[in-house]
């Protein structure tokens, strides 16, 4: 212990540092530098590096003998001071050696007496050990065998699944045997663990490629399937429309029984199953994937399961999109051998169905692949079906192929949106080629109704059955009657009417399925603009075509007059179909509706027919040449020619009204009836007709009356107002024959009675038949002497009766004069009765008899029984009494302002001017009023006058008894 203690002593001695030296020896100081670092345990290096740099080595051996030798001084100290305590432990280690003696031997007792004992045991304890081991060894063989049985089902449970192709269950199987026994395989180089490292890639890289082949049998079957599934998804949407368009036929049946109140009616919608594409899922949607789209998905949604179990999910997801990707592109390969008309089928219902697919995937593949993915196919795909269909499209010549492309594309496009596709792009393609569409269906329908129309032969129809009658009438609603009729029956037109309604239905129908279903709802405009083109264009020009060309006679005329107006009630027909068809209602269609569009046709077939009788009744009007114009006695039955003319118009009339319709037949005759009465006063005016007596006169008055009867007749016919309106006709004729048989023919030259009694009378013809009577005696306008003479000094213009007169006799010689004008003068000095003039102020006053109203050219005049005014130089104000009327308005004539050769007429707020080059009627109006009133104010000086122009002048000079007027007319 004192040893331990000495030794621990010796360990905590603090660290020795070299006193400072003072000697001068520096191998002094370095013996104490190096006994500093021996003591405090410090490196020694530096100090032998040291000494054999400087070349003294043995110095520094000398140093440290030195040390040795200093400190084995010190512990010759430290032994002799401790000497006793050593010796004290050497005597207690000697005793601890006799009690070891003891213990030994006691110990060799108890090893002897233990062998005794023990002995026996071994023998036992060998076999313990030996059986122990034995157990060992069972126990662990025992869970070998366990973990091989189980291996060996898992093995087997996987085979069985691998043989059906149950692949996932597979894998389920190699997991487990990887977790279960791989894991706990300890040895590295055990037979078993190496064989399931071996095994189990193989069997994943055998599932693998097991799976992409049956995921790329599919996709080889995907097509065909997708091709069949648009293929049906179109044509459930073309059974959807066609029902749609069912109901709309009946709702359109309804409203007409409804418009035409035939009867009570009343329709009820039935519902009916829908048949779409969706299946009976909640989304719609089958995970099985075989329903009525008759498509399977379940080799997809495994095949991606397995690469999710296998790790591979996202190379498995960019797998199946670029596949999908060259499909796509493979199916847009058009093929140059097949025509698109055959092919466009099923290039769009491969499009329709695999996007069908792919909604599909989309909304049940669990992520398999995303919407922005389908997205830009879809955007792929459209783009490339606008090109096809724009470079289709371009090259097509024939409006009912790209209708038939049109319509497959509407219907893809109704497919496709209720899968949530944009297909706006689709459907503005189409609407681009509207009109070269409805170019080349005016094309067709252009040469459709050339060839019905060079076939017709324009006799009437022949219907043996009803349904022909519904075929060719009640289709159009050219029907007159709602009556059905017997049959045989004899139908007023001829066979090319229902054959153009034929084609003109056609194409609304057509126009209508084109601009149908393809984003356009409100397209009627379009259908009408495009329909009005056909009929006043297509159809109208046709048939004036075959009215030039091909009509010769007097029958085909009227049967094509006749085909007009029953072609009138047709086209009434086609706006209300096409409105029905684009789904309006009637009453808008109607009130666009504007004037019949083949009137041109219509009002040729007229004229031609007119035309043709004309020449007709020609025939039968020159044997007006063998009437004797200076009979002795009147003939009491007319001249030959009135009845020859009667006989064929009373057997034409028995043969149109039987296919004409009345206004047509009443159009027409009214025609030949006025050209007879031109034809009559013709002959009067013909040279050859050098004088006539008035019993030929009376003759031409039978002759009138026969026509007359004859028009009366046709009341039965027409009603008695057309009756009345044929009649006037023959108005010049007859009152020519009033004139010339009445016994004051000088009434004529009364414009009132002229007005009311002889309107249809021509003044210079009048001059001119006049002039042919037998003798100067019997003249109708004799001429008559003014009473008194200008010498005498006196102013017949102080006996208006007397102005009358006078005016009256240089009306009837002045045959140069406007006689629009001459007879305004003449109504002015007729009406007039007195007058009032303020010579100081210029204000005047003229009285009427009554208010006159006449007519100068365009113009209607008003005359009231006072007139009132103020005169000054060059102006007439405040005129009252004198009215204009001016479209549907009578403006009052309020002031006219002279400013040189021009006048300016104020009328009511309003003011226009009238130059030299202005309408002459009007302005001859104006100065003859001026002139008529300046003559009744002779008792008015003027101051200063101012000349008219020449044509003015002219007509002042024209006026009788204005030669005590100063030639410089003031107003």
């Amino acid at each position: 212990m004192a040893a331990k203690s000495t030794m621990n002593s010796f360990n905590t001695r603090r660290k020795i540092a070299p006193a400072a030296a003072d000697g001068d020896s520096a191998d002094k100081l370095d013996q104490l530098l190096l006994s500093g670092a021996i003591c405090n345990g410090e490196d020694l290096g530096s100090f032998v590096r040291k000494a054999f740099a400087s070349g003294k080595p043995d110095t520094l051996l000398h140093h440290l003998r030195h040390f040795v030798r200093s400190k084995e001084s010190e512990i010759e100290d430290v032994c002799r001071a401790h000497y006793e305590d050593f010796i004290m432990a050497v005597d207690d280690l000697r005793s601890l050696l006799s009690d070891v003696d003891s213990l030994k031997s006691s110990l060799s007792n108890s090893n002897t007496q233990l062998q005794s004992v023990a002995l026996p045991l071994l023998s036992p304890l060998d076999s313990f050990v030996e059986a122990r081991n034995v157990c060992r060894n069972v126990t662990l063989a025992l869970d070998s065998v366990r973990t091989c049985i189980q291996l060996i089902e898992l093995c087997s449970r996987a085979n069985v699944h691998l043989s059906a192709n149950n692949f996932y269950m597979a894998l389920k199987c190699v997991d487990l045997i990887e977790s279960r026994f791989l894991d706990k395989t300890p040895s590295p180089s055990s037979t078993l663990r190496r064989m399931l490292e071996k095994q189990i890639p193989g069997i994943r890289s055998h599932i693998e490629r097991r799976i992409s082949k049956e995921f790329g049998d599919w996709l080889v079957e995907i097509r065909i399937v997708s091709r069949n599934l648009g293929q049906l998804a179109i044509g459930q949407a073309s059974a959807a429309r066609q029902r749609e368009e069912e109901l709309r036929i009946k709702q359109r049946q309804a409203e007409e029984q409804s418009r035409l109140s035939l009867r009570d009616c009343v329709y009820t919608l039935e519902e009916e199953d829908d048949d779409g594409l969706r299946d009976d899922g909640k989304d719609g949607y089958g995970n099985s994937g075989i329903g009525m789209l008759g498509f399977d998905l379940t080799p997809l949604y495994r095949a991606y399961h397995i690469h999710q179990t296998l790790g591979l999910e996202d190379r498995f997801k960019q797998y199946y999109f670029e596949n999908r990707k060259l499909q796509l592109t493979s199916d847009f390969q058009i093929s140059s051998m097949t025509p698109f008309l055959e092919s466009h089928q099923t290039f769009f219902a491969q499009m329709a169905g695999f996007f069908i697919v792919e909604d599909r995937i989309l909304r049940t593949g669990g992520g398999l692949i995303s919407k922005m993915e389908v997205e830009n196919l879809w955007d792929t795909a459209v783009s490339k079906m606008c090109s096809v269909l724009e470079d289709q499209f371009s090259r097509m010549q024939t409006a009912s192929h790209l209708l038939l492309i049109k319509d497959y594309v509407s219907l893809l496009g109704v497919t496709l949106r209720r899968y949530g596709y944009p297909v706006d792009a689709l459907l503005d393609v189409l609407s681009k080629h509207r009109d070269k569409y409805h170019e080349l269906l005016l094309s067709d329908c252009r040469k459709q109704i050339a060839e019905a129309l060079a076939a017709d032969k324009f006799e009437q129809m022949f219907m043996r059955k009803e349904y022909e009658y519904s075929m060719n009438v009640l289709l159009f609603q050219i029907q007159t009657s709602d009556i059905i009729p017997a049959f045989p029956y004899v139908a007023p037109f001829s066979s090319g009417v229902p054959d153009c309604c034929r084609i003109v239905k056609s194409f609304i129908e057509d126009s209508v399925s084109f601009m149908s279903y393809g984003g356009q709802l409100d397209f009627y405009d379009v259908v009408k603009k495009y329909l009005d083109r056909l009929l006043n264009e297509v159809l109208d020009g046709a048939l004036l075509k075959i009215i030039d060309t091909s009509t010769h006679g007097v029958s085909q005329a009227m049967q094509v007059a006749a085909n007009m107006a029953v072609l009138e009630r047709a086209c009434d027909f086609f706006f209300r179909h096409a409105a029905q068809l684009s789904g309006i209602p009637l009453r808008m269609a109607e009130r666009g509706r504007r004037q019949f569009p083949l009137n041109k046709a219509r009002d040729a077939a007229e004229d031609m027919l007119s035309g043709l009788l004309k020449q007709k009744v020609d025939g039968f009007m020159t044997l007006i040449e063998n009437v004797n114009w200076m009979a002795d006695e009147p003939p009491q039955n007319g001249n030959e020619y009135v009845n020859e003319v009667i006989i064929y118009l009373e057997t034409l009339v028995s043969t149109a009204q039987q296919i004409l319709p009345v206004q047509v037949l009443k159009r027409v005759l009214q025609e030949v009836l006025f050209h007879i009465s031109e034809m009559i006063l013709g002959a009067l005016l013909g040279e050859s007709v050098k004088r006539f007596n008035v019993n030929a006169i009376m003759g031409i008055d039978v002759d009138v009356r026969l026509l007359e009867s004859f028009a009366e007749n046709q009341a039965s016919l027409l009603s008695d107002a057309d009756a009345k309106q044929l009649k006037t006709a023959l108005a010049e004729a007859r009152q020519l024959s009033n004139l010339l048989l009445s016994s004051h023919p000088e009434n004529f030259l009364n414009p009132v009675i002229r007005e009311r009694s002889y309107n249809a009378l021509d003044y210079k013809k009048v001059v001119s038949i006049s002039e042919k009577l037998r003798d100067q005696s019997d003249s109708v306008l004799r001429l008559g002497t003014v009473e008194g003479s200008a010498g005498d000094g006196e102013s017949t213009l102080a006996n208006p009766q007397a102005c009358l007169a006078s005016r009256q006799v240089a009306l009837a010689s002045c045959q140069s004069t406007d006689e629009v004008t001459i007879f305004s003068i003449s109504l002015l000095s007729a009406c007039v009765i007195d007058y009032e003039l303020d010579t100081s102020t210029g204000k005047f006053s003229v009285y009427l008899n009554e208010t006159c109203t006449y007519s100068v050219d365009d113009y209607e005049l008003k005359y009231k029984s006072t007139i009132t005014g103020v005169i000054s130089k060059d102006k007439l104000k405040s005129l009252n009494g004198v009215t204009v009327k001016v479209l549907f308005f009578w403006l009052s004539i309020t002031e006219v302002i002279r400013d040189n050769d021009e006048l300016e007429f104020s009328v009511g707020i309003a003011s226009a001017d009238f130059a030299k080059e202005c309408e002459v009627q009007f302005e001859s109006f104006c100065v003859f009023f001026l002139i008529s009133i300046s003559t009744l104010l002779v008792e008015w000086k003027p101051r200063r006058g101012l000349r008219f122009n020449d044509r003015c002048s002219k007509l002042a000079d024209d006026l009788p008894h204005t030669e005590h007027l100063d030639r410089h007319i003031i107003y």
